[in-house]
């Protein structure tokens, strides 16, 4: 600290440093050791980086990290009613939408919801040892008295991946059909993959009550839409240049070339997406129920919370057998397109 002192004196900044000095400011060590007379020798390698703490201990004009932080704050509380008052009617069918899916789930018994979803794994998969793998898992969680709780993971997935496929897949053809909006919204794109799952729901927590589901269903949405969207983008550039020109010969136009060309021989792509858009859906599933997210993920934080290892590792386990319900299912309907493209 020594060294930044003699900078601002020697910058002629003394008198500006001892103006920012107040009388109530916290006592720092280094000063409890200098009155004491106990004085560090410093030498070039002992010097601080100059950080602003660094340098308010030697000037107390200069500000402090904890400035930036609570202007970051003060910044988003003063915008925060006007985010509100945008967002809250935007998101609220959100709400609806998750309050619908899970009462759904709830009031209809297992014996009907079973039938329900070996159908529907069966017309994605044809396959009926799927069928009997998705029946024997769901068994399982019912048999443990899991299974209130995996419908409601399931049906907060459901909701949130149908969302993120909704308005990823057209993200995505526009980005594809533009490289001035793919250049804009690729470090969107960076920012929302790399951001860690529990700053999503920082500022979600400020605009949002606790209580209303589209607290989690934004959070869950912004974490797993990306996957989608840049396999969207990737699969329709990627079709052959031949068969657009061929279809440009038949003269066929923009929407017919979309939606007759590039969208099925961009379905692979697309439906990739879809597989990592629905995985991501239910790692943040877990991750949201600290902020009342219904599901496994509440039975995963009452084994944090209370130390009960037992309710932790079945409930994990229980979201393990979800997983990979989820992705055989999308997979076996993903060879399936893989097939009868080849056919």
């Amino acid at each position: 600290m020594a060294f930044y002192d003699s900078l601002f004196n020697s910058l002629g900044l003394r008198d500006w440093c001892d103006a920012g000095k107040t009388a109530d400011g916290p006592v720092s060590m280094a000063d409890l050791l200098a009155k004491a007379g106990v004085v560090k020798e410093e030498s070039s390698f002992d010097i601080p980086f100059p950080s602003l703490d660094e340098l308010h201990n030697a000037c107390a004009s200069v500000g402090q990290s904890r400035d930036v932080t609570k202007g970051v704050e003060d910044g988003f509380l003063a915008i925060k009613g006007v985010l509100r008052f945008v967002l809250d009617p935007l998101t609220q069918p959100l709400s609806w939408l998750l309050e619908f899916a899970l009462s759904t789930i709830e009031a209809t018994p297992w014996w009907i919801m079973f039938p329900i979803l070996a159908l529907v794994v069966y017309l994605a998969s044809k396959s009926w040892k799927l069928v009997v793998f998705v029946i024997a898992c769901l068994s399982f969680l019912a048999f443990v008295d899991h299974y209130d709780h995996a419908m409601q993971t399931l049906a907060v997935i459901y909701v949130c991946a149908f969302l993120c496929v909704l308005l990823g897949v057209p993200i995505g053809i526009a980005m594809s059909r533009s490289d001035r909006l793919q250049r804009i919204v690729i470090p969107i794109l960076d920012m929302l993959q790399t951001l860690p799952p529990f700053v999503y729901l920082i500022p979600l927590i400020f605009l949002f009550s606790i209580t209303e589901p589209k607290l989690y269903g934004v959070a869950i949405i912004l974490y797993a839409i990306v996957p989608v969207i840049r396999l969207t983008d990737l699969g329709i550039r990627l079709v052959d240049k031949d068969v657009i020109e061929a279809a440009n010969s038949f003269g066929m136009t923009d929407k017919q070339k979309l939606f007759g060309v590039q969208i099925p021989l961009a379905l692979p792509n697309i439906m990739a997406g879809i597989n990592q858009t629905i995985m991501m859906s239910l790692a943040m599933v877990v991750i949201a129920s600290l902020v009342s997210a219904p599901g496994l993920g509440v039975l995963v934080l009452r084994g944090i919370r209370n130390l009960e290892l037992g309710v932790g590792l079945v409930s994990g386990f229980g979201i393990v057998l979800l997983a990979i319900i989820l992705d055989r299912v999308t997979k076996a309907a993903l060879n399936r397109v893989n097939a009868a493209q080849k056919h």
